[in-house]
C-alpha cells in the first residue's frame, strides 16, 4: 500500500479524453451525455480548457422555481456549453499524486477533474475509477 503514496497522475489517467467545444448545444451535449455515460466534460476553445460541462449542469436548467419562469424547451436545448458550463473548476497536473487527486475527489464529491498543462492545455482526465484501479493495483503489490 506504500507505492500508491508514490504514484502520479501521469502513470493513470486518460491521455486522450474526449471534449466538447464551447458551441455545443445542449442537445448535442445531451446525445453525448447518454452515448458515452459520462459525468462530465472539459470544454475547449482554441485548443485550451476554458470550463467543464457536467449533467448536473446541464440538469439545473431544468428547474424551475418562482423567481425563474420557464423558457420554451427549445430555447433551453439550444444553449451551448459556453452558457451552462462551470468556468471555475477543480484541475491537477501531471505530476499531481495520487493521494491529493484522492483528497480532491473526496472533499469536492466530484467523479472526474482534467489533468492540465502549462498553456491551459488538456493533457488527459483523472477520474475515480482510474484512482480505484491505482489503489486496487498498490494493494496486490502489482
Amino acid at each position: 500500500m506504500h507505492s500508491f503514496l508514490e504514484q502520479i497522475v501521469a502513470d493513470h489517467m486518460t491521455s486522450t479524453p474526449k471534449v466538447v467545444t464551447r458551441d455545443l448545444t445542449l442537445r448535442e451535449l445531451c446525445d453525448l451525455f447518454q452515448r458515452d455515460d459520462f459525468n462530465t466534460y472539459p470544454v475547449e476553445d482554441r485548443s485550451q480548457v476554458i470550463g467543464v460541462v457536467s449533467k448536473l449542469d446541464v440538469l439545473s436548467r431544468f428547474v424551475f422555481t418562482p423567481a425563474r419562469i420557464m423558457p420554451r424547451h427549445d430555447d433551453l436545448m439550444n444553449l451551448t456549453a459556453i452558457d451552462v458550463m462551470t468556468p471555475e473548476f477543480i484541475y491537477v497536473g501531471r505530476e499531481t499524486k495520487l493521494t491529493r487527486v484522492l483528497e480532491l475527489i473526496v472533499n469536492h464529491r466530484i467523479r472526474s477533474m482534467p489533468v492540465i498543462e502549462t498553456g491551459q492545455r488538456l493533457a488527459g482526465i483523472i477520474s475515480r475509477s482510474d484512482v480505484l484501479r491505482a489503489l486496487q493495483r498498490c494493494s496486490h503489490g502489482a
